[in-house]
């Protein structure tokens, strides 16, 4: 029998609520020994999908008012017992209630146990137990939507129908092969590869959405960078929201890297406001250029910011030369003054540019198209379905693979018995994806990096 387990699934802080989930078999039996209704009804009779009024007890010493709302299986969360404890949301409150939940019967739950007590019991699939993780750490509209779309199944369905296409491929090969004495069509070398193409062309499509929507979750690493006095402090602020860097008017006042996380659009930024870029004989300054310069060199993205006001000096085109390689967006600051600069030397050289005034707030959305755009987020459909964990990344390269190997193995000539054992390592591949056949080591790996109430 398993055990019966329990955690508080709200955050870790104070609030209005706080709830802890039992589940298991014992699971009502449990929280009948610690909550007391008022109209003295008890636990192990009330139905599913009830609720009921009353007060924790511990050693006939009442520790909260709480409200207990019953789940039955198989209709709960986890497919068993489950009972929801929702008290006071205080920090010492909901410890004691866990604590005297766990000294009546129950066991610590481990970290994402309820969603793997949930997919081991079919509640869930691999893909969408995954999403479930990526909701709740969702920083904005697009990831919070990508995610929602993987845990109702739109990812699970892309897959599913490639994987179907498989199946019914490598069906037709192996009764073709093994009974030629039924009257069974004969295979089309070219129906069959332009079916294989076309799971192909869909795995390629998922496999290119990976990296942007791993940006929408994750961000991107993106460094602010300058000649002095450009208005990269400026620009900073106005994207944190605060002042993060010293705004003033003597260049070079930016000495070391300042950090500070922001969400510009959907896309989380891990800003850095670096050091002014420029020749200087002050030993402080440059130790600060040069550690400008690395991170630039090392930036997922690069925020070059130049001054609209001014002509372009030689440590401008130093920067514009240093970002030969590297994702950048110019971006042409203190639009409300008289242009000087040469915006079309840097248009010839850098591909994406946005207009702004930081001071006066102006642009910032014109640089969020532009973040968009150069990050890949543009184009994204988070609401098809995207790849959403490196485990689900690798599957379906390997899939994608084995398929590239069995259309290069027809282009060949080589037997369609191979060709069979090559696409049911394909499918094998989509299985792992999506837990239909996965290891229990990969199980653990996955539910491993939940946090304990879920």
């Amino acid at each position: 029998m398993e055990k019966t387990i329990a955690a508080i699934s709200t955050a870790n802080g104070q609030g209005g609520i706080g709830v802890i989930r039992i589940s298991g078999e014992n699971a009502l039996a449990v929280a009948e020994k610690v909550f007391v209704p008022v109209n003295d009804r008890r636990i192990t009779e009330m139905k599913g999908y009830t609720a009921a009024y009353g007060h924790i007890i511990d050693d006939n010493e009442t520790l909260d008012e709480a409200v207990a709302l019953i789940f039955r299986a198989p209709h709960s969360y986890t497919g068993e017992d489950v009972v929801e404890l929702s008290c006071h949301g205080g920090l010492y409150v909901t410890k004691m209630v866990l604590r005297t939940v766990l000294k009546n019967g129950a066991s610590p739950a481990e970290p994402g146990e309820f969603t793997k007590r949930a997919f081991l019991n079919g509640k869930l699939g691999l893909t969408e137990a995954e999403a479930v993780m990526d909701i709740i750490s969702a920083r904005g509209a697009q990831s919070a939507k990508a995610a929602l779309s993987c845990m109702e199944g739109k990812l699970r369905q892309r897959i599913d129908r490639v994987r179907d296409t498989l199946v019914n491929t490598a069906a037709h090969l192996s009764a073709w092969a093994d009974y030629p004495e039924e009257d069974i069509p004969e295979v089309d070398n070219e129906h069959l590869s332009l079916s294989l193409e076309e799971c192909r062309r869909e795995l390629t499509s998922l496999l290119e959405s990976y990296d942007a929507g791993k940006i929408m979750r994750e961000g991107v690493d993106t460094v602010i960078a300058g000649r002095p006095n450009v208005g990269k402090s400026t620009i900073m602020n106005l994207l944190s929201g605060c002042e993060r860097s010293i705004v003033t008017s003597v260049p070079g006042t930016t000495r070391d890297v300042i950090e500070e996380t922001v969400i510009l659009g959907d896309i989380p930024l891990r800003l850095s406001d670096t050091a002014g870029i420029r020749s200087t004989d002050d030993p402080v300054e440059k130790i600060g250029v040069e550690k400008a310069r690395d991170r630039i060199l090392k930036a997922g993205l690069v925020l070059a910011v130049f001054d609209s006001s001014r002509p372009l000096s030689d440590d401008d085109r130093e920067l514009i030369d240093l970002l030969r390689d590297a994702p950048a967006i110019a971006v042409i600051n203190k639009t409300d003054l008289p242009q000087q600069l040469d915006t079309e030397y840097i248009r010839s050289r850098i591909k994406h540019l946005a207009f702004i005034s930081a001071l006066e707030g102006i642009g910032a959305y014109e640089l969020e198209k532009q973040v968009a755009e150069i990050v890949g987020t543009s184009k994204l459909d988070a609401s098809q379905g995207i790849l959403a964990t490196e485990r689900q990344r690798s599957a379906a390269e390997s899939a994608r693979r084995s398929i590239e190997e069995a259309i290069s193995a027809l282009t060949m000539g080589i037997t369609l018995d191979a060709v069979t054992v090559i696409i049911e390592d394909a499918i094998n591949s989509l299985l792992e994806l999506t837990g239909e056949r996965v290891t229990e080591t990969v199980v653990d790996k996955v539910f491993s990096h939940f946090c304990v109430g879920k």
